[in-house]
């Protein structure tokens, strides 16, 4: 028997996450909004709430909670400001590596810091000349005594200018494999590392975006993350399931906004004598956005409960990344229609609620990447 009711110890932090959400990050969205900047109060509400010690072990102050209550904080936070939830959600993504491949050194080193929100992480893997395949990266390294020096550019970084903590994937500039790529965890003011150019994004405003440079960086040895040359493995472990994960939770938040907004609206705008709510056609449109969160649910839930089982749930990930990023996108164009004329003003949630989810697709890896994915999974048993 499948078992899909939440944990008491789960649903109490379901509430503590909402309530975190309707007060603290609430108050400041309309200043996200108007100066598209992280913002300060949130980021520290953040750490005081004990969202960034989610997954971390106990022993590096974290609360060790696992992959499920994460897609749980994710959910309500990105209810109330998807913005928040993307950079929370990337800044799992950041630890995750350590996590999973850093000594016990790089472990008491970062973590403890990073479990209270006194530091900040995020991955760099993503370059102009290859978003989708990271094989193309032109950062390279090359060792000097006990230092790696990093050169390149990475670009549409969450988190880039106020991460402390940066995974960044590079290739071995004195060899010609194609596959030789190792990960390094660079930190705020190390020589030669920079943010530079901060994006403007359509949606998702309060979460920064934007360009790392690295000029002759100087990591220093200790700072290798996992095995030399096995850095690929070390980035796309993470992204397969902590990213592609994180990126359902954003959705189902914005989802579930879209559809309260709209039961809201329906329910009160009267016309002809009734509200709208009774109109069949706005019906259906209510009941098709209610089916596809109930979908995405179960898709990206069960996943979650996977990889808290020590499964292996990329494959997973994928497929409820797909359907819940698309299902989300699909309900912010049906919550603007069901707002008619006032679902182009500004002062309805809806259209934040609109351009939030344009950024949802490409995030974490393009609709049509998913797919990819979910191809190569499904073919394999049939490979000659």
């Amino acid at each position: 028997m499948i078992d899909f009711t939440f944990t008491e110890e789960q649903e109490m932090f379901r509430q503590a996450a909402r309530e975190f959400a309707e007060t603290v990050v609430a108050a400041n969205v309309p200043e996200m909004e108007a100066t598209a900047k992280a913002n300060d109060e949130v980021v520290k509400g953040l750490g005081e709430a004990e969202m960034m010690a989610l997954t971390i072990p106990e022993e590096y102050g974290g609360l060790n909670l696992g992959y499920i209550t994460r897609l749980i904080a994710l959910e309500e936070i990105g209810r109330v400001s998807v913005a928040t939830a993307m950079m929370l959600q990337v800044f799992a993504l950041g630890i995750e590596p350590i996590l999973l491949f850093g000594t016990e050194d790089q472990k008491k080193k970062y973590l403890p810091a990073l479990a209270t929100g006194k530091r900040l992480a995020t991955v760099a893997v993503t370059e102009p000349g290859g978003g989708s395949d990271p094989s193309c990266s032109r950062t390279t390294f090359f060792r000097d005594g006990d230092d790696y020096v990093l050169n390149g550019r990475k670009c549409f970084i969450t988190n880039s200018h106020i991460a402390d903590t940066i995974t960044v994937l590079a290739k071995d500039g004195d060899t010609d494999d194609p596959r030789a790529f190792s990960a390094f965890i660079v930190e705020k003011g190390m020589e030669g590392f920079r943010p530079t150019h901060e994006e403007h994004k359509v949606g998702m405003r309060g979460c920064n975006t934007g360009e790392l440079a690295f000029e002759e960086c100087r990591v220093p040895k200790a700072n290798l993350l996992g095995p030399d040359g096995k850095g690929m493995r070390v980035s796309m472990a993470a992204i397969g399931m902590v990213g592609r994960g994180g990126m359902v939770g954003c959705a189902l938040g914005l989802h579930t906004a879209c559809l309260e907004a709209s039961l809201k609206f329906a329910s009160e705008r009267i016309l002809y004598g009734k509200p709208i709510s009774n109109l069949q056609m706005i019906q259906s449109k209510l009941a098709e956005m209610k089916i596809d969160l109930e979908a995405a649910r179960l898709l990206g839930y069960r996943a979650a409960a996977i990889q808290d089982q020590g499964g292996q749930a990329a494959n997973e990930f994928a497929v409820a990344k797909y359907f819940s990023t698309e299902a989300a996108q699909k309900a912010a164009k049906i919550a603007v229609d069901v707002h008619g004329g006032y679902g182009c003003m500004e002062e309805f949630d809806v259209t934040r609620y609109y351009r939030d989810a344009a950024v949802l697709g490409p995030s974490a890896g393009t609709s049509d990447i998913m797919k990819v994915i979910v191809a190569r999974w499904i073919l394999k048993p049939y490979r000659r």
